[in-house]
């Protein structure tokens, strides 16, 4: 479908109850509006990235000399502005000559508005029909879900796409989502899952909270909201992120994985939404590829969180190939000793040693998760400890010896071509 167009804005009703008159541009008015921002005049130029049109009420145009008023006008040029719209007869009498003259010189579409009507109903208007029209400043007809407008803005976010906030906005009231500025918003990737019926059965199970939801070939993107009343049910017994995961692994069928992202407010901005989303997905990859470093569930959906595979994550930051060689480096440094003895014993010391590790260098824990009797945890700590030279639980060691274990798991389970992107959005 063609760009929204400046002819196309000039046609909507807020704006031709502003009286508009075309002052400059006649020959332009048929090039794309990306989107439309309301500012005053000396900040304008400032944020525009291009294709935008511009709306002020003329007040800085005022006490202005003539040269900074046709300065203005070619900043707003060079910056690819689709036009400027001007409020005369309040702030601004009438509109400057020398703005004029200048936006014909430069071929810049000049608007003078003359009936007041609030930036706001313009604003709305126009972008609301900008994102009908599937624009954001990328062509949308080159994604598989072309006019879906949810599967678009999630993708878009967990892509980590340049957006702003009025157009996230927009986009997501367009879809029917409106999450409170106080509610606490949870990323979702799920894998295996046949349908969206896994988010939406979650989503009851927390207490019928809304969410944002789209299907891709294979894969779920969604964000689960919790508003101020959920968020105060659920921490009286336990955290956010975990009464989410802790939904899901309820109402989810065997073999779903699902990866949970970290709670943030949803009044933070767009760029929280992105993150929580993007920590979904990651965890998911690497949930998808990577070993686990403890015994998982037998018969039901596997269920994790971006905080459970912080390490894993930190490690693969940029991609697992581009840390490969730098993790082959650590996990041979540190634990060389140990994979020399287990290539040529079959045993289980590597994976002891995380599980320990992890659980407080707790005997009981440890030989609990891996079915075995104290005493025999026992002769494999000491077997441990005497291949590579040191005291496990030396608090110094701790940190050295996790990431190595955990860069290990990641250079066994992860295929050379992994390259860290998710397989069905990007």
């Amino acid at each position: 479908m063609p760009a929204l167009t400046l002819r196309d804005i000039l046609a909507l009703d807020p704006v031709r109850g502003s009286e508009p008159e075309l002052l400059a541009g006649e020959g332009a008015l048929d090039r794309p509006v990306r989107w439309v921002h309301s500012s005053e005049v000396y900040e304008g130029a400032n944020f525009l990235d291009g294709g935008e049109l511009l709306l002020t009420n003329g007040f800085g145009l005022t006490d202005a000399d003539e040269d900074t008023r046709r300065r203005y006008v070619r900043e707003l040029t060079a910056r690819g502005a689709a036009g400027l719209a001007v409020e005369v007869g309040r702030s601004l009498v009438r509109m400057p000559e020398e703005v004029v003259d200048e936006a014909q010189r430069l071929g810049l579409p000049l608007l003078a508005l003359h009936r007041v009507v609030p930036f706001v109903r313009i604003t709305e208007a126009a972008n609301r029909a900008i994102v009908a029209r599937g624009l954001s400043g990328r062509a949308a007809s080159v994604r598989p879900w072309g006019g879906d407008h949810t599967a678009a803005l999630l993708a878009d976010l967990a892509d980590g796409q340049a957006l702003n906030q009025p157009e996230v906005e927009a986009r997501a009231a367009l879809a029917g989502f409106h999450p409170g500025p106080g509610a606490r918003l949870v990323g979702v990737s799920a894998h295996g899952a046949r349908e969206l019926g896994v988010v939406d059965r979650a989503a009851r199970s927390l207490g019928g909270v809304a969410v944002l939801r789209a299907a891709f070939p294979g894969d779920v993107l969604a964000l689960v909201v919790m508003p101020d009343d959920a968020v105060r049910a659920v921490t009286a017994r336990r955290d956010v992120v975990r009464a989410v995961q802790e939904a899901f692994r309820t109402v989810a069928e065997a073999g779903v994985t699902v990866a949970v992202g970290h709670a943030v407010l949803a009044g933070g901005g767009w760029l929280r939404w992105s993150e929580t989303l993007r920590a979904a997905r990651t965890t998911l990859e690497l949930a998808l590829t990577v070993p686990s470093a403890e015994p998982g569930p037998t018969g039901g959906p596997v269920v994790t969180s971006s905080r459970a595979l912080t390490l894993e994550r930190e490690l693969t930051r940029g991609g697992v190939d581009a840390n490969r060689d730098r993790l082959s480096r650590l996990v041979q440094h540190t634990l060389g000793p140990l994979l020399a003895w287990e290539a040529a014993h079959p045993s289980d010391l590597v994976r002891t040693l995380e599980i320990h590790l992890r659980h407080g260098c707790s005997p009981t824990r440890t030989a609990a998760l891996l079915h075995i009797g104290r005493q025999s945890l026992y002769q494999r700590l000491e077997r441990i400890e005497s291949l590579l030279g040191l005291e496990i639980d030396d608090p110094d060691l701790l940190g050295e010896l996790l990431a190595a274990l955990c860069a290990h798991r990641i250079v066994r389970g992860a295929p050379a071509t992994l390259g860290g992107g998710l397989r069905t959005v990007a």
